[in-house]
Parts: C-alpha cells; sequence; structure tokens
C-alpha cells in the first residue's frame, strides 16, 4: 500500500462490521453494543470500500439509522424481536414501499414500489434495518454481476474477478463488510454461486419454501433465500424468511431449522466432483475433495458416485434458458426487444432467445429436468445416500468484468459453454424441490474463495442441513481474526 493511501479495512471497524449476528443480538439483549454503533460502522466501511466494490445500488441510511434507534429502544424495553437491530442487504429485485427497483437495466425506467415484497415484510417485522439495495446483472440473468446501469461488481477478496451472480451485490457487500446478513434470489444458482466465490453460506431453499409473491410462486425453477457469514447466522436468518406471510404463497405448515442437529455418524453421503461432464480446476478439486475429508471426520462415508447425466454443458445451458424463458419471465424478456439499444449484449440475447420461444421449449426443458431427477434418484437417493456434495463453481478465475457474448473460458485446457460451463449449480435449479446449501471449502489459488454444494432429498431440508451443520463445525472459517477480505488484485485472469 501506497504511503498516505487510506487502507479499506479499518482495524477499529473490523470487529463490528463483520460480528456475526447471533453474536450481536447476545451483546444488544444485554446493553453491551448498540444497533446504532454496527450500523455506524457499516456505513464508514460502505464508504470506504463500495467505490471499489460496487456493490450497492441505493442506500437508505437516514431510514436505516432511524429503524436502529427504534430497535435500541425495544432492547431497553425488554420486547425484541428476532432480528432486531440487524442489518440486512436487500438485492435490488425485492421492493419495499417508496423505494426504487432497476431490475440492473436502463431499458426501463426504475420502478418505484408500491408495497413491500413478502420477505421484505418478514424482515421488517423481525425488526431488521435495511439500509442498502445490491447490484445484480441485467434481469438477473448471468452467474457475474455487471450491467450498462450500475457497472461492474467485483469481488472482495480479489477485485480483478467476480463475486458471481446474480445476487453478485449482495454476497460482495457482505464480504466487504457492509451489512451483517443478506438476501438472494436463485434460478440458475444466483445464491450458491455468489456465495461460494465470496466464502459465504448461502441457501436455495426448494420451490415455495420462502414467501414469495404470486407470480414469483409460479416460477418453480426460482426460490429466494438468505445468505450469511456462517451457518448460524444463515439458519437465523432463514427462520425468518421461512413460510407465507400475509397472502403470501409459501408451504404449509413452515419448516424451521433447528441450531443443533444429531450427529451424520454412519451417514451414506455421495461425491460427485463434476457431475459427468465438467472441467473442474485444481485448486477447486483440492478444497473439495479437503471438505470431503471435513466429512468424513465427522462420521459419514462419503463415496463418489457417477450421476450419468447425458448431459454436455451447452445441453444444462439450453435446459434451464427453456425452463425459464419459456415462462411468464420470457414474456417479460421478450418485450424488452422494442428497447434493444439500451439492453446489454447479453441482455439482447435472452430478450431474443425469449422471444422465439413456444410450449414446445416447455416440454423440452421438462424432459431435461426428468432426465436430471431419475439420474440423481438413481445414483444417489435409492441407493442410500442422505446427501450429494459436488463443487459450486468449477473455477474461480471470472474477471469480473466478464462477458459471455465476447469472451470464451477455458478450464484445464478445455473450452467450456461461455453461461454455464463454470457452474455446476442449474441442474438443481431443474429439480428445484431439491434444497441445496452452499458452505465455503477454503480459497482457491487466486484468493478467492471455493464453494460445496450441500444437496438434500426432495423437501429434505433438515439433512442437508445437517450434513452443513457438521461441516460447519470443523471447514474453513472465514470472516476472523487474519482471514478477511484483502481488496487487493492478484493472481491472472482467465479469458481464452
Amino acid at each position: 500500500m501506497a504511503d498516505g493511501e487510506r487502507p479499506l479495512l479499518d482495524p477499529d471497524n473490523a470487529r463490528l462490521i463483520y460480528m456475526p449476528a447471533h453474536q450481536q443480538l447476545n451483546q444488544f439483549r444485554r446493553r453491551k453494543l448498540s444497533p446504532i454503533d454496527v450500523l455506524q460502522a457499516q456505513i464508514e466501511q460502505t464508504r470506504r470500500v463500495n467505490p471499489l466494490v460496487n456493490a450497492v445500488t441505493f442506500e437508505h441510511f437516514r431510514q436505516a439509522r432511524a429503524a436502529a434507534r427504534r430497535s435500541e429502544a425495544r432492547y431497553r424495553q425488554g420486547t425484541a424481536l428476532a432480528l432486531d437491530g440487524l442489518t440486512v442487504a436487500i438485492k435490488d429485485e425485492f421492493g419495499r414501499t417508496g423505494w426504487k427497483t432497476t431490475a440492473g437495466t436502463k431499458a426501463i425506467r426504475a420502478r418505484t414500489e408500491q408495497e413491500n415484497h413478502p420477505l421484505v415484510s418478514k424482515l421488517l417485522a423481525a425488526g431488521a434495518v435495511l439500509h442498502i439495495q445490491t447490484t445484480t446483472p441485467e434481469y438477473y440473468l448471468l452467474p457475474v454481476t455487471w450491467s450498462l446501469r450500475w457497472g461492474v461488481t467485483r469481488n472482495p477478496w480479489n477485485p480483478k474477478f467476480s463475486p458471481g451472480g446474480s445476487s453478485g451485490g449482495a454476497a460482495a457487500a457482505l464480504a466487504a463488510g457492509m451489512t451483517t446478513l443478506a438476501i438472494g434470489s436463485d434460478m440458475g444458482g444466483s445464491i450458491r454461486i455468489p456465495a461460494a466465490l465470496t466464502g459465504l453460506y448461502g441457501f436455495n431453499p426448494p420451490a415455495l419454501r420462502n414467501a414469495s409473491t404470486a407470480q414469483e410462486a409460479l416460477l418453480v425453477h426460482a426460490s429466494a433465500g438468505p445468505l450469511a457469514r456462517n451457518f448460524r447466522d444463515l439458519v437465523l436468518l432463514h427462520n425468518v424468511l421461512v413460510g407465507s406471510g400475509e397472502d403470501a404463497p409459501a408451504i404449509w405448515p413452515e419448516l424451521t431449522l433447528p441450531l443443533r442437529y444429531p450427529s451424520i455418524r454412519g451417514w451414506k453421503i455421495a461425491l460427485s466432483m463434476d457431475q459427468g461432464w465438467a472441467a473442474v480446476s485444481p485448486d477447486v478439486k483440492r478444497n473439495t475433495l479437503a471438505a470431503a475429508e471435513v466429512l468424513r471426520e465427522a462420521g459419514a462415508t462419503v463415496e463418489t458416485v457417477h450421476l450419468r447425466l447425458g448431459m454436455s454443458d451447452a445441453n444444462i445451458r439450453q435446459a434451464i434458458e427453456s425452463a425459464l424463458f419459456s415462462t411468464a419471465v420470457g414474456g417479460e424478456l421478450s418485450e424488452l426487444t422494442a428497447h434493444s439499444a439500451k439492453l446489454t449484449r447479453y441482455g439482447r440475447r435472452f430478450a431474443k432467445l425469449a422471444s422465439r420461444m413456444t410450449p414446445r421449449d416447455a416440454h423440452d426443458a421438462s424432459e431435461s429436468a426428468v432426465q436430471v431427477h431419475d439420474a440423481i434418484a438413481r445414483a444417489v437417493f435409492a441407493r442410500g445416500y442422505k446427501a450429494l456434495i459436488c463443487p459450486t463453481t468449477a473455477t474461480t478465475a471470472i474477471p469480473a468484468d466478464y462477458d459471455p457474448t465476447r469472451s470464451r473460458l477455458k478450464i484445464n485446457d478445455k473450452r467450456i459453454d461461455p453461461y454455464a460451463g463454470w457452474i455446476l449449480t442449474s441442474i438443481f435449479n431443474l429439480c428445484n424441490w431439491l434444497p441445496v446449501i452452499n458452505v465455503p471449502t477454503g480459497r482457491a489459488d487466486n484468493g478467492v474463495p471455493t464453494g460445496l454444494q450441500i444437496v438434500g432429498g426432495p423437501y429434505r431440508d433438515l439433512e442437508a442441513a445437517a450434513v452443513a451443520s457438521a461441516y460447519a463445525r470443523n471447514g474453513p472459517r472465514l470472516f476472523q481474526r487474519a482471514i478477511l477480505p484483502e481488496f487487493r488484485p492478484q493472481g491472472a485472469t482467465s479469458y481464452a
């Protein structure tokens, strides 16, 4: 660092901005710490690092300070709520009355929300402090986060690389110490990919587990869920988001997750390194094998299985695109062809693709989903395995400004599909009845974190969570002591 250059991580603030949510709640209850102090430290951190990371669309600091003061009053009165005083970053997708949402695009005007999204209502009812909205790619369409509207969002661990997408802003803000918790959404990996690449825990719950709008409930391949820096905080946030709100569709009765789980000793867990199609970088393989060893040390039997999907990365991309764009999402995108001059190159591609979709595409997507379901069922759950584990991404070396319409990627000297070839998440959106939790597995050679997906059986959230809990006890622990984002570039990019 050059002489006189302002450090991007203030040691005096680090303890507050990275303090786990459950520890903050304990300190708030004991009156050892004020929500106002944490909020102010995170506001200062946002002003310090966001010019580099670029994870925030709109700031709501005045509104947040008022909310933090109300939380502090409830602690004094002994009436504190489940998340009272905890800051939560909101992806620029979930509306709050009076806020603007942009979907990361210049093609349409920002929409002023007339009502709260059901998840926002749940957070407010739990006393959460909503202080920032976070960046997304245009219409949430890429596994990286950049747009003409908001620019390029960068990874706090290494700004040369992407934090993933489409919930990349939420994950980057959480990893950068701008917030205590965050929420995102997942249509093809949009919670799990950024969770993996920023060292977080992220949960893609099965369809309709969490509160949604009626329109979202019809999009069965997508879910909304929590992001956190540790497993306990993930559970804390999930248990507020779960279940129906006022007239909000969700499965009933709601399934809350416990903080403590029985031992996984004796459990069989299936490991697929590549799902039968992916090229996986050596550092991701190394960390995945180390994660499997953590589960073995917890008493589980971890065995390699072959999924035999019979699909390539291009086949998977085509299937998830058909599944999503043959729904109302595609109808909305197809209307944007009239505004193509204001779209990103990838936005134009998706809008054009959506305009060509027919019922036949929906049929083909459903056939692909059945094919994936049957392959996983045969290889994993029918053979007595409690869960499936596999890497979340095949590489971490994705440049922050990566544009799949212009550039191509190679992994291990193998050219891959520019959209789906480096992520191993989309098959679980085709089968969105499977709960999937990302857990951090360490860091790659470029300093960017790696992640592992833990996949439970259909609506078997408790089993996926039990494996994640066992792993969390002895797996890598980021965001403590000296293991914090460095906010400095290192390593080479991976364009081919």
